[in-house]
């Protein structure tokens, strides 16, 4: 869109009496419209026609939203945002009503707390819904976020329809990661945990960090009381073991699995075409 064509949305706005605010609003349509019009991509995470924030349990919760049919969340992993996901994002909208969220202390997510939990995600992914007066939705969760959707199965059941979760760990533990995935994260404690963390940036990282250091702590008897349909993925080279994400299939009584082949962790990046059409059969299963 050149500046010619913005001027000119700019005097028409103001020769009908528009206020500033509703000619931000035209201004952006505008420009998202055009967009799409020249085959521009939807700068997922940072889109502000399909951005809202929602004021829920002491925070605001950063959401896009896109298409139209059953609502579906997406979750994002440690350190992510909506942007993480954003492979999956085209293809779901096609015929679900995507909910994209930054989880709390993540991307444009605004939480002013010391503390973080999977408890404390999944609680907020239940209140949004309500706020939204959405019943119940599917849910998928990847790394962390599927972490997240198993907790908000056990916590919240009555809110899923069914989820996918990709990459997800019990507990916080070399059974549970690969060695070396093990053994960086042991280095990384050492290392810093004396260390002052000054900047905004910093404590954050570092509760980043400590999120996954000391969590989740998930039995496997906890496991045993989830009812909703359930898909658990792992690449078949991903950093959590993959005899530990045999032990959450088995134990999860209506469960299936799906090790994708030649796949690390970011199963919906390196395999998106596959994951859609896998978790959306999935999804349509009687």
């Amino acid at each position: 869109m050149n500046n010619e064509h913005n001027l000119r949305i700019f005097y028409n706005c103001f020769k009908k009496n528009i206020t500033m605010k509703k000619f931000i609003n035209v201004f952006i349509i505008s420009l998202f419209l055009f967009n799409i019009a020249n085959g521009q991509k939807i700068n997922y995470g940072n889109n502000p026609v399909a951005g809202k924030y929602y004021s829920i349990r002491g925070i605001k919760l950063y959401t896009e939203q896109y298409g139209k049919g059953k609502p579906l969340v997406l979750i994002h992993g440690n350190g992510g945002n909506i942007s993480s996901m954003a492979s999956i994002i085209p293809y779901f909208s096609k015929n679900f009503h995507v909910i994209a969220m930054d989880s709390r202390a993540h991307g444009k997510s605004i939480d002013k707390n010391d503390s973080l939990s999977f408890e404390m995600m999944a609680d907020d992914v239940s209140s949004l819904l309500d706020k939204m007066k959405i019943p119940s939705a599917y849910v998928i969760g990847w790394s962390d976020g599927g972490i997240v959707a198993i907790v908000m199965a056990m916590r919240h059941p009555q809110k899923i329809i069914k989820l996918a979760s990709t990459g997800a760990n019990l507990w916080p533990d070399s059974t549970a990661l690969i060695p070396e995935m093990w053994k960086y994260m042991k280095e990384t404690y050492q290392t810093k945990k004396d260390l002052p963390k000054t900047t905004e940036q910093e404590k954050k990282d570092w509760k980043y960090f400590m999120l996954d250091w000391i969590q989740p702590n998930i039995s496997l008897n906890e496991l045993h009381n989830i009812t909703r349909s359930s898909l658990i993925i792992s690449g078949d080279h991903d950093i959590i073991r993959l005899e530990h994400t045999l032990l959450i299939f088995q134990n999860i009584p209506k469960a299936q699995l799906w090790i994708v082949p030649n796949s690390g962790h970011a199963t919906l990046i390196e395999h998106t075409a596959d994951f859609c059409r896998t978790v959306d059969d999935f999804f349509n299963q009687k």
